[in-house]
């Protein structure tokens, strides 16, 4: 009878002093296997990194020379030559990408973000998720029947199908920097007077700068290294400098790694990991800018 008083349950006393319960053993034993499998996790993405760029610096530095990065490459895949017409293409071709796909997009996130009502925001949202989660190949096939079939290949398609696939990623992240500001500069705008057009562009818009500025960064990280669109719109083989979009079609980094690796001279090869190194440089040192700007913007606030 008194064993039967002992295991019933006890009524809640909140002035009693909290004790742990269950076997402490075993709960350090879990937490020591979930901290261990993080940090294995967090370090086996480093490595993979690592490794990879150590990989590329160690085939392509070879091939970096001033000539590679300055001069044409030779006719008829020949030996020799630079991807210098590759580097200044790939160059337009994004500049042209980003003014397209930045307006559009910051603008879709501010009319999601501050004039949209919840019925007719959350399809929108639906639709960048999608258009953001569609392979690129498939938005190289449309943009092929849009503007190349019938017209020919050119610099401008090449764009356009890159600005396709920056447009959600802009306004995505421009979306989650307009909802960190604060609303009381809102009701402060408001209660002044001001029309919202102009409480958006002149006060919310400037205080999420910095964190658009870095989704804008990003986004021109994520389609300089797009291939696939670029092969559909833009992958004629051309050994000149060509600096008009609209004309004709632009040589461009990830198309120049692509025949490059296909050559049956090893020089050529050597040359597809050279120009893979330029093309990783150029992304990582965009993300590293990203992250400063975004650090930065940051700080700002805070102070």
């Amino acid at each position: 009878m008194t064993d039967a008083l002992d295991d019933a349950p006890r009524p809640f006393d909140p002035e009693a002093p909290l004790t742990a319960s269950g076997n402490l053993r075993w709960r350090g034993v879990v937490n020591v296997l979930a901290e261990a499998g993080a940090t294995a996790a967090a370090l086996l993405a480093v490595a993979v990194l690592g490794i990879l760029v150590f990989a590329v610096v160690k085939r392509g530095g070879g091939a970096i020379t001033v000539d590679f990065l300055t001069k044409s490459p030779p006719l008829f895949g020949g030996p020799g030559g630079g991807i210098a017409p590759a580097i200044v293409g790939t160059a337009i071709i994004v500049l042209l990408a980003t003014a397209i796909a930045t307006p559009v997009g910051i603008l879709v996130a501010i009319y999601v973000t501050e004039f949209a009502r919840p019925r007719t925001a959350r399809p929108i949202r639906l639709a960048l998720d999608m258009l953001n989660g569609l392979p690129s190949i498939v938005i190289g096939l449309f943009v092929f029947g849009l503007l190349v079939a019938g017209h020919g290949q050119s610099g401008f398609a090449g764009s356009f199908a890159l600005a396709i696939i920056m447009i959600p990623l802009i306004a995505r992240a421009t979306q989650e920097m307009l909802l960190l500001v604060p609303p009381q500069l809102r009701e402060a705008a408001d209660a002044l007077g001001v029309s919202r057009w102009r409480s958006v562009l002149g006060i919310v818009v400037p205080s999420a700068l910095g964190g658009i500025v870095t989704g804008v960064v990003l986004a021109i990280a994520r389609a300089a290294g797009e291939t696939a669109p670029l092969i559909f719109a833009t992958s004629i083989f051309n050994t000149s400098m060509n600096t008009n979009p609209f004309g004709h079609a632009l040589a461009n980094i990830p198309v120049s790694i692509f025949t490059l690796s296909e050559q049956a001279d090893p020089s050529g090869y050597e040359r597809a990991w050279g120009a893979a190194l330029v093309l990783l440089v150029f992304i990582l040192a965009t993300n590293v800018l990203a992250r400063a700007v975004l650090a930065r913007s940051q700080s700002k606030v805070s102070a």
